[in-house]
């Protein structure tokens, strides 16, 4: 098993589309057999299923994330755990022991009147950009 997680200063990112690095755990009969950080700046919202995907995770554990991208993922095969807080490192362990805290129906609310999350081209900025109120740091 191959866990990512939206990764900042060892707490979970909160805006899996603004994710400028992801923690990669790989894990076997419930343990952590090894965890790497590798950065996906420059990848954008619609790249970031793409590149968990050419990294070999197989599962996501993230805060926010919108409908295009659940969409992405999945088609991915990618199983995903959003809605999650605090500790990354924390947050693996709990999943390896079924114990993970988290809210499959948790979406990205951080934009204003109709417009969410997926539904704008995101290949027209890159992490850490203000676009369409999608500040990369929050």
């Amino acid at each position: 098993m191959k866990i990512a997680v939206t990764y900042e200063n060892g707490q979970i990112f909160q805006h899996f589309g603004h994710c400028e690095a992801f923690k990669f755990y790989t894990a076997e009969d419930g343990q952590i057999q090894s965890a790497e950080i590798i950065s996906a700046a420059g990848s954008g919202h619609g790249a970031l299923a793409g590149f968990l995907k050419n990294n070999g995770a197989d599962t996501l554990i993230c805060g926010g994330i919108g409908g295009g991208a659940r969409t992405a993922l999945a088609e991915a095969g990618i199983r995903l755990y959003p809605g999650v807080s605090g500790d990354a490192d924390q947050a693996v362990m709990a999943l390896l022991q079924g114990n993970l805290n988290y809210d499959p129906d948790t979406t990205c609310s951080h934009h204003d009147g109709d417009h969410q999350c997926g539904e704008h081209n995101c290949a027209d900025h890159h992490c850490g950009e203000d676009k369409h109120g999608c500040a990369g740091n929050h």
